[in-house]
Parts: C-alpha cells; structure tokens; sequence
C-alpha cells in the first residue's frame, strides 16, 4: 500500500507539462526516491528508476503497476560502476528514449569519524555521493540537447550547512554538488536545460531512523519553524515543480525543504 510518505495527496499540485515526459531517477527503490517515482508516475510521466535494492525496485514497481497509467521501469544498477551506469542509461534510452528529466538522488549518509577515513573509503564515499551525478548527467544531456531542452534536479542535503557531526565525506560531497550545479546550470542553459538543487532537512524515513532516538526527533522539531515531520513525498513536492513547465526559469539555485530548520 503507498502511504503519505511516498504518495502525493491528489488534491496536490497537477503538472500537464509532466505528462508523457521521460524520467530518469537514481536511487528510486526507497525513502525520497520512492516518492520521486511515486510523484512522476502519478503525472502520467515515463519513469525509469535505478537502484542496487532489486528486492525493493520489484516490489515499488508492483505497487504501482495498474496505480498509473505507465508502470515504471527499473533497473538494478550499482552507480559506482560507471560502465554499468553507462550501459544501464543506454539500454533504458533504447527502450524509453532519450530521458527530458534527470533526478540525481541516489546518496548513502554513512557516519564516519575522520580518524578512521582511509584513502579506500575516501574514494568510495565520493563515488557513492557526488561521481555518478556527473556522470549521469552527462549520460543524458545528449538526448536533452537533441530534444531542445530538460530539466537536471541534484540533491543536496542540510547537513553540511548545520555541520553536524560524524559526517564529513558526506558532506563534502553534499557541497559540491550545489557548485556543481551552478556550473552545470551556466554551461547548459544555452541549450535550455535546467539544472537545480533540492536541499532536503531532515525526512522522515526508514533509513534515517536508525540515527536518531525520540529524543533526537523532538530536538529536530524544536528546530524547525514548522513542527511537523519532513517527509519524502514533501521533497517530490519540489521535484515536481522545478522539473514542470512551470519551472521554465528557475536554473542554477538551491531550493530548501527543510521546516526552517537552519
């Protein structure tokens, strides 16, 4: 059953200039990216969604099967492995054609302390959290350009913004990606693809609650200026508008979902 979590409301937000559009979403099996899937598919959008959790990638396009007028796509896909996310982009291409919208969500918040960070994990962390994103969307942008024009959404996060704690490889990364996407926005806007940050605060998923206690919850809240818990389908909520039509002049920002939590 979808839940509020990853479906949006129907008395929500319509976007005709979504429908019919290909979407590509990384990380799409779980928490924020099951919602993003949830959310394009919900407006009639072709989604493809890539993701290394097969179990769950089955099961999200099971739900949705016979929910929306076309089934997502998933592929299992470990983006590390830049080959197989090049051939994984390419066989879906093949399929569903050249994708208008790219959603660089795939992360993994994986606490470390810097004492214990190795050459090894560096390389990984950064692959797991900031390579692919260029990659795929350097993987698309091809298509994009044929096609006249896309819409490119990374995702950032508040962490390295509060400087919390036990997770500086991630946040690295989470910093870079906002400069990433400036740079990306003032090469490609002649080409009219748009490219954008979504900074998500604290959502409420499965994954996150192994880091925090009730107690650590209640503190989140008091932070915020709105005292209610973020979930995915809020951060699909921004996906949605800033890949629409209605976007068509919004390019090289950083767009907060995050409760006032700063």
């Amino acid at each position: 059953m979808l839940t509020r979590a990853t479906m949006i409301d129907k008395s929500a937000a319509t976007y005709p200039s979504l429908a019919g559009k290909r979407v590509l979403v990384t990380g799409g099996a779980t928490g924020i990216g099951e919602a993003l899937v949830t959310g394009f598919a919900e407006q009639g959008a072709h989604v493809a969604f890539l993701d290394m959790q097969g179990d769950a990638g089955a099961a999200l396009v099971e739900r949705l099967s016979g929910a929306v007028a076309v089934a997502p796509r998933f592929a299992l896909c470990d983006l590390t492995d830049l080959a197989s996310l090049d051939r994984t982009v390419a066989a879906l291409r093949a399929d569903v054609g050249d994708f208008d919208i790219l959603l660089n969500n795939a992360a993994s918040d994986d606490r470390h302390a810097i004492g214990d960070v190795t050459p090894a994990y560096w390389d990984e962390r950064i692959a797991v959290n900031l390579r692919h994103l260029f990659f795929a969307a350097q993987a698309v942008i091809p298509g994009m350009k044929a096609a006249g024009g896309g819409s490119i959404v990374n995702f950032g996060s508040i962490s390295w913004h509060l400087a919390l704690p036990d997770l500086v490889l991630y946040q690295t990364a989470k910093a870079a990606i906002e400069g990433m996407t400036r740079s990306m926005a003032r090469e490609l806007g002649a080409d009219n693809i748009r490219v954008n940050t979504i900074i998500p605060g604290n959502v409420e998923t499965p994954r996150q609650a192994q880091w925090y206690t009730p107690e650590g919850e209640a503190e989140i809240i008091a932070a915020q200026c709105l005292k209610a818990r973020i979930q995915p389908a809020d951060i699909a909520a921004m996906a949605l508008f800033l890949a629409s039509d209605d976007a068509r002049m919004c390019t090289g920002h950083d767009y907060w979902v995050d409760a006032g939590w700063r």
